[in-house]
């Protein structure tokens, strides 16, 4: 926008300099405040109130740089004092770690299934015929390799991975039902 016009609305129609400067800088804005705070709800209310502020300070605009650069300038001390804020630090971090950390209830519910889902796949595994119930607890419950497990039982190493593959097959048909 030219300097003459820019004059102009200040003075006379702040609210139509303040539509021009959101038609023109409202997603620049709004993609700076984005990358202080990583939140794009945040970010969207930042920008709004930098709007706020650019609206209600129109009258300390020095004209020392560029209508653009003043709102820039603004954006990015309104950015760094809301990291330094109370809020930021305390409310926002919190609800972050609400949706990043499950609940208690939820651990206790994942523990449960957990177990309930050990127990099943242990049954599976002790219902399994010999030949296979024992490359199975060698190779995952010991976790010994194929060599040693080989070495073990006195098999040649392809008889182990066979028996390992029909395990692993039996179980998945029982664990699937």
């Amino acid at each position: 926008m030219e300097e003459s016009i820019i004059e102009d609305l200040i003075v006379h129609d702040r609210e139509k300099l303040l539509d021009q400067l959101m038609d023109n800088y409202g997603q620049s804005l709004l993609q700076l405040a984005y990358s202080y705070v990583r939140n794009r709800e945040v970010a969207e209310d930042l920008t709004q109130e930098v709007f706020v502020k650019c609206y209600q300070r129109l009258d300390q605009y020095q004209r020392k740089s560029s209508l653009k650069t003043w709102l820039w300038r603004i954006a990015i001390n309104h950015c760094k004092d809301y990291l330094k804020s109370w809020h930021h630090n305390h409310i926002v971090i919190s609800e972050e770690q609400a949706k990043q950390t499950p609940s208690r209830e939820k651990e206790v519910e994942n523990q449960v299934i957990q177990r309930y889902e050990d127990q099943q796949l242990a049954k599976a595994v002790m219902s399994l015929p010999d030949t296979y119930r024992e490359v199975i607890y060698l190779y995952y419950f010991e976790e010994l390799s194929i060599k040693e497990v080989s070495y073990l039982i006195g098999m040649n190493q392809n008889t182990i991975k066979t028996r390992l593959k029909r395990a692993k097959e039996i179980l998945k048909d029982c664990l699937e039902v």
